[in-house]
């Protein structure tokens, strides 16, 4: 969350920069501040009195000793009248302390101050293309109907099963997404990242501390009877791996890699975008996640943006780069940059890649700190990335790499596959 010292010294910067996100926070600021100054206020009066509370122990300690006995009865009425007092004011700090806790949570993060204005993904910024994004031949089929033909995505029965976006891999085609995960997992490991087989549930504590909780409380499936969320990413379970925790400052960056299923409830989501593979509720994906030293996140952003980048041109897939804008960034991030793919049979970009820095925001709630060389406990800043998630990559690949016999497989994947082509 963000840090209660810079609303304390300059609400006026939040109120503007939250705007960026098409926000008024006004008024939720001028409330945490009110909050905020009552709490600090009421710690005050419960430390006056605890050390009152300390003196006076102190005193009836030293009338015993010195055979005043009477004198120290009489205080130690006194001493219980501390107690109570100090009982009192830490039940109401408490009440405060959390009403306080729920306003903050309803704050954002704050944008970084390259994030540009804007609505909606058409207002994000484009800031680099690579590869050619050309218009499909006429006979290119959508990856909806090529899988159905090629026999190896069955939606029908995924359907049949759980439900609409549950497809079913069939041969080639869970050849393929195996195929995927090993690649990616692979290249991560190249980039330094150390891998890690995470959850797939988290309790709430964990996904309060990367943000999903209360933000996004009804796109995760639930399980009521355990109090336990099924993951939307692998990044909520690798980054609680650091909840609670000080690190050492030669520790930093840390970097890990997971492949996980993730499970989305995608609530609201309808029309002809959500087709096929393009919008689902069961899906496959590699994430990478880092902690590093504030001064170093923002150039590992960029390398993290780079290696994703470096995977798709690997793949032979056209893709291009673009900096979210506030109004389409992420609750808990300051910056985001999402990659797409072009789909020539869709005739549009499908993103496939999130890479975002949420600077101390996650930290906050995580108490995820690192100790500096003068011996200072700070906040750490944290970062992840999709690295890839496999759906839309699968539709592209299948899409772009079509022709009439079937659908060639990137050189990349041939030696993970087994297989240089899908074809009927």
């Amino acid at each position: 969350m963000i840090d209660i010292q810079l609303i304390r010294e300059n609400s006026r910067e939040v109120i503007e920069r939250l705007k960026v996100r098409n926000m008024d926070a006004a008024d939720l600021v001028e409330r945490v501040a009110e909050a905020d100054s009552e709490r600090r206020q009421m710690q005050k009066q419960l430390d006056d009195t605890l050390a009152e509370s300390k003196v006076l122990a102190r005193r009836i300690g030293e009338l015993f000793k010195s055979g005043k006995g009477q004198e120290a009865e009489d205080l130690k009425q006194e001493s219980a009248r501390l107690k109570q007092q100090a009982k009192s004011l830490q039940e109401k700090l408490d009440v405060v302390a959390s009403g306080l806790n729920e306003l903050m949570t309803r704050l954002p993060n704050i944008p970084h101050p390259s994030v540009p204005p804007g609505n909606t993904e058409a207002d994000n910024e484009i800031v680099r293309e690579e590869g050619e994004a050309e218009a499909a031949a006429p006979e290119a089929l959508p990856h909806w109907e090529l899988t159905k033909k090629l026999d190896i995505i069955d939606f029908e029965a995924g359907t049949k099963i759980t439900g609409a976006g549950f497809p079913v891999y069939k041969g080639k085609g869970a050849r393929l997404q195996r195929a995927l995960i090993a690649f990616f997992l692979d290249e991560a490991a190249k980039a330094g990242y150390t891998e890690i087989q995470p959850p797939l549930l988290v309790n709430a504590d964990s996904a309060y501390g990367t943000g999903q909780l209360p933000d996004k409380d009804g796109q995760m499936y639930h399980v009521q009877s355990d109090d336990l969320y099924l993951i939307p990413t692998s990044e909520v379970p690798v980054t609680n791996l650091f909840r609670d925790t000080i690190l050492k400052g030669d520790e930093l960056p840390v970097k890990y890699t997971a492949y996980s299923v993730c499970f989305r409830r995608e609530a609201g989501s309808y029309g002809k975008d959500v087709r096929g593979l393009n919008r689902l509720h069961q899906f496959d994906k590699v994430e990478i996640v880092q902690v590093t030293h504030p001064e170093k996140s923002y150039q590992a952003l960029d390398e993290m943006v780079d290696h994703v980048a470096a995977l798709l041109k690997k793949l032979e897939l056209p893709f291009r780069v673009a900096r979210l804008c506030g109004g389409d960034l992420g609750f808990a991030a300051a910056l985001t940059f999402d990659l797409e793919v072009w789909s020539g049979a869709q005739g549009r970009w499908l993103e496939v890649s999130s890479v975002s820095n949420f600077e101390t925001y996650q930290s906050h709630r995580l108490k995820l700190r690192y100790r500096s060389p003068e011996g200072r406990n700070l906040l750490a800043h944290t970062l992840n990335g999709s690295a890839l998630a496999l759906p839309r990559i699968v539709a592209a690949l299948l899409e772009n790499k079509q022709d009439q016999n079937g659908v060639i497989i990137p050189e990349v994947l041939r030696p993970y596959t087994g297989f240089d082509r899908i074809q009927e």
